[in-house]
């Protein structure tokens, strides 16, 4: 991008986030009213916030077109993709989940709802604590840290994690996870040290394992504080792919995810 593309697209990016601000409360308090006054459960006050979190994004991003978004489904469907399953994905920019949430209909459509679990201090964020406490999506508690910085996460946060996902699987939902277990600071140079917490589920859950790979979010806002929101292209490339072999182990989970999303 030249300099005039890199200002209208960081322009446009920013008013795409104002505009979720406000839009998410508006939406998704109704939602909430329901709730308080026990006409709907709270599985379905989950369900239906995750449709709205999903709508906004997706309109928003089509009305404000600050990215070129391409979509790539499974070549072809293997007799597990319609399981109850597990989600992985590579996390290299702090609007990566925004562009799940969009492109979630036409990756996933028809499929169950998701739970995506992230770190707790992303609530900081008046727009993320909305959005992920209504959707109940699953918080897990660690230090602050720079990216590329070990992750050090507290225990009795992890334990009460792999309580609220056995919960989520019996409700019905999918899991979402990023096994880089933060922001990847240069994802150039490819993944960071992967976590093996996807493969403990799958054993766990006796549920499969399903990759999705992010690819140009980090072009417009990126995780390393020296470019920031600097945009320098606005081509971001959303791929979901189909269950492959069988996973048995920690180490063929991380050698599987690396070679198709890392590559």
């Amino acid at each position: 991008l030249g300099k005039i593309g890199s200002t209208a697209t960081k322009v446009g990016m920013i008013l795409f986030l104002a505009s979720m601000m406000l839009s998410l409360p508006i939406t998704l308090i109704p939602i909430s009213i329901l709730r308080r006054m026990r006409l709907i459960s709270n599985t379905q006050r989950e369900k239906f916030s995750l449709r709205i979190g999903s709508f906004c994004a997706r309109w928003l991003m089509r009305l404000i077109p600050f990215a070129r978004i391409t979509t790539i489904s499974p070549e072809y469907k293997s007799e597990d993709d319609d399981k109850p399953c597990i989600w992985v994905c590579n996390h290299a920019s702090m609007l990566d989940v925004f562009f799940m949430l969009a492109t979630n209909k036409k990756l996933r459509d028809n499929a169950r709802p998701l739970k995506i679990v992230y770190w707790k201090d992303l609530e900081d964020n008046p727009a993320t604590r909305i959005l992920f406490t209504m959707c109940g999506f699953i918080p897990v508690e660690m230090k602050a840290n720079k990216p590329g910085e070990a992750n050090e996460y507290n225990p009795s946060s992890v334990k009460s994690m792999f309580r609220s996902v056995k919960k989520a699987f019996d409700e019905g939902f999918d899991i979402g996870i990023l096994p880089e277990g933060q922001l990847n600071p240069n994802p150039e140079a490819g993944l960071l040290p992967l976590f093996g917490g996807a493969y403990t589920l799958s054993k766990m859950s006796k549920r499969p394992i399903r990759m999705m790979a992010l690819s140009g979010t980090h072009k417009l806002w990126h995780p390393d504080d020296s470019i920031g929101m600097t945009p320098t292209g606005r081509d971001v490339k959303v791929r979901c792919y189909p269950c492959g072999q069988k996973i048995e182990s920690s180490d063929q989970f991380v050698a599987t995810f690396t070679e198709v999303v890392g590559t």
